[in-house]
């Protein structure tokens, strides 16, 4: 296999990847709930806050797993 021909399917995906988080940062002002679940971490004091989203995460994860193992196949 040419090696050009195998940069340019990396350079495709790379480009796929980032367009697909641009959309993911212009759709998470949308969903209310994102962020905001039971069993995120939130601790605010007078001048510090800490935000941790572990459900989020776990979530996120999940449907990530499920779309590679769908697009793998």
């Amino acid at each position: 296999m040419n090696p050009l021909f195998s940069l340019g399917k990396v350079l495709i995906i790379i480009g796929l990847v980032i367009a697909g988080i641009g959309i993911l940062f212009v759709l998470t002002p949308k969903i209310p709930w994102l962020g905001d679940l039971p069993g995120d971490i939130l601790i605010k004091k007078d001048n510090f806050r800490f935000y941790f989203p572990v459900t989020t995460c776990i979530i996120i994860s999940i449907i990530l797993t499920l779309l590679f193992y769908l697009f793998r196949r």
